[in-house]
């Protein structure tokens, strides 16, 4: 691995996107436009130019360490970053008619606060000690406090937004405890200096372990895992939709990077303190997602449970890890937990953004019963649902079976078959609440006079049929992107 103590290049993408947030808010400030096209087109770009760049990265293996060790650009970083490009762009161009109909823009502050949540994610994706993770963890975590209230006349909003600020504050409290008992014990912050120190065998273990303990319980929140899901689905009701979903997608990206930075690159040889602690946090978020999410009437809330279910299944593809450090078992298991995550925010950006579509000024689409009826308004909207909704269940030809088989096949492969039934049962449980939303879309007769679904522009029509259509064909050819997953997770591995 290269490295430097001063190499501004290797962090190329995030000095560039601070610069050019700062330009979008000072242009943003003197713009008269109710509409905000100016920051919409130039948010757009910087994200297009934050591509190419880590593409260029991507492309030519670049691997190193920087800033006296602070920050880290490896594959593994890149794929993430640019996973979080286009989620931040599809959100954008998603809730662009929403945030203007909603007067989201009034203050102009929307897509910098989006741009400056990136930024605090993809610190986090590159951190490579605990002061990089938790200023990244903090950058994100307040402009999402910020988003979720933006609406001040919202009484839902503001209740929403200030429970995610009490509780997030509070698993930013466990993480900062972990860590400086993480300090005290090692007298390092940095992640591979606390492996090797790990390692040596010289380390009182008792502080260590408590550590760990603080640390899963921090990251288990900023997941939305069992039992530290409280947050999720009043936080994903409460705040406007578009809002929604900029915390459902790009965040979850960031916070499964230090996941795998702190616990399988920090403390892989504390793996057997903190895999069983996982493995319970998978299988409650399992169970209870997926068994809570039934009861529901609220789509969104229907999500936001769905979205606990799936983070169990990351966490088990998480703790079927090797004990003993085999690296191809545990490439294979780091790798399948890549591909479920990635492949779970490209349908979940689909899905919330279905649900800004079919809302309109003065109407919310919030409720399952208000997609009854969807087919006779608009076929391709409720063909993109049935692709959707089919995919999150794991019903093949569709990504989401591939990404439960790689999951069911890790911990078949780390002899866990009983966790692999557990998980079955549950997903098919979970296949109850997906399939109902298919009835009421194609089934289920419309409580009110058939109504056109509102219009949506070319740019987001457009977006919107790659993103299922992507759905579709990644299930059908999953191949190169599962490829690309364990190429990445080997190479972040081996050195």
């Amino acid at each position: 691995m290269m490295q430097s103590q001063f190499d501004f290049a290797l962090a190329a993408p995030e000095i560039i996107l601070l610069v050019l947030g700062m330009v979008i808010l000072v242009l943003d400030a003197f713009s008269q436009s109710p509409r905000r096209t100016l920051a919409y087109g130039l948010s757009l770009l910087t994200l297009a130019i934050l591509t190419v760049i880590s593409l260029w990265q991507l492309g030519s293996g670049l691997v190193g360490e920087t800033f006296s060790g602070l920050y880290v650009a490896d594959p593994f970083a890149h794929v993430l970053k640019i996973a979080s490009y286009i989620a931040v762009a599809l959100t954008l161009v998603y809730g662009r008619e929403y945030v203007q109909s909603r007067d989201m823009l009034r203050g102009g502050e929307f897509y910098v606060l989006v741009l400056f949540a990136l930024l605090g994610q993809m610190v986090m994706i590159s951190a490579g000690n605990f002061l990089t993770i938790y200023l990244g963890l903090e950058l994100m975590s307040l402009a999402l406090y910020a988003l979720v209230a933006m609406r001040r006349d919202h009484a839902q909003s503001t209740e929403a937004a200030m429970k995610y600020f009490v509780l997030g504050s509070l698993a930013s409290g466990f993480m900062l405890y972990g860590m400086s008992m993480m300090y005290g014990a090692t007298g390092n912050l940095d992640l591979r200096n606390i492996a090797d120190a790990v390692g040596s065998g010289q380390i009182d273990y008792l502080p260590l372990a408590f550590g760990v303990v603080f640390l899963v319980a921090g990251l288990a929140f900023k997941l939305g895992a069992v039992p530290f899901h409280m947050w999720v689905p009043d936080v994903y009701q409460g705040a406007p939709t578009a809002v929604t979903l900029v915390l459902a997608a790009a965040p979850k990206l960031a916070v499964f990077a230090i996941v795998v930075r702190m616990l399988v690159v920090g403390f892989g040889e504390l793996a057997v303190h903190w895999q069983p602690m996982l493995l319970i946090l998978g299988v409650l978020s399992l169970a209870i997602g997926n068994l809570t999410a039934i009861m529901q009437t609220n789509f969104k809330r229907m999500l936001a449970y769905s979205t606990i279910s799936h983070m169990g299944f990351v966490i088990l593809g998480l703790a079927s890890g090797s004990l003993d450090g085999d690296i191809q078992a545990n490439t294979s298991a780091y790798g399948s937990a890549l591909f479920y995550m990635l492949t779970y925010v490209l349908t979940t950006l689909a899905s919330f953004g279905l649900v800004m579509y079919l809302s309109r000024e003065g109407f919310e689409c919030e409720n399952i019963d208000d997609l009854k009826g969807l087919n006779r308004r608009s076929p391709w909207l409720a063909a993109m649902m049935l692709i959707l909704m089919c995919s999150l269940a794991g019903l093949p030809p569709l990504v989401g079976f591939d990404a439960k088989l790689l999951i069911l096949q890790s911990l078949l492969q780390s002899d866990r078959l009983w966790l692999a039934v557990v998980a079955v049962m549950f997903s098919l449980i979970g296949a109850f609440y997906y399939l109902r939303v298919i009835k009421v879309v194609y089934f289920d007769e419309p409580a009110e006079p058939v109504s056109k679904v509102p219009a949506m522009g070319v740019l987001s029509n457009g977006l919107m049929l790659i993103n299922g259509l992507l759905v579709l064909v990644l299930g059908l050819m999953p191949g190169a992107l599962i490829a690309l997953c364990l190429q990445v997770m080997h190479i972040t591995l081996s050195y």
